[in-house]
């Protein structure tokens, strides 16, 4: 019963939440994002991260790291996203969680979208790398 409560999803927001769930993981998903300018576009200009080591990132950083590094297409790699859900902030602020599993490594993401007049832009995101012995399932 635990991990319910962070899967519940109001019903009235799940056309958002399949929006979003489509574009999700972050910088992955080529349809959405394949270039610096549509990087530099879905990203806010406060963006930051936490990575999975706990490392923070600028959103500077992010673009350079993307233009010297193409990023790795998620379905192409057969990395598997389960359990969305989504939280309204604000009237136009989500906060967007899933977990995601690349081969043998699982992760907690948390992406914080905003609605803008020229389309979602990602203000914040998160990843937690899951422990061997995690009491619930991803």
């Amino acid at each position: 019963m635990a991990a319910e409560i962070f899967l519940q999803t109001d019903p009235t927001l799940r056309p958002i939440l399949e929006e979003l769930r489509q574009q999700e993981p972050i910088f992955h998903r080529p349809t959405f994002a394949a270039t610096a300018a549509d990087f530099a576009a879905l990203t806010a200009p406060t963006y930051w991260e936490v990575g999975a080591s706990g490392r923070r990132y600028t959103r500077d950083f992010i673009l350079q790291h993307l233009a010297e590094n193409p990023p790795v297409d998620a379905a192409t790699a057969n990395w598997r996203t389960s359990g969305f859900a989504l939280q309204a902030l604000s009237p136009d602020t989500f906060l967007l969680t899933y977990t995601l599993k690349q081969a043998d490594r699982f992760t907690r993401r948390a992406t914080l979208w905003r609605r803008t007049a020229t389309g979602w832009q990602i203000l914040y995101h998160q990843g937690t790398i899951m422990s061997a012995n995690q009491n619930d399932t991803p």
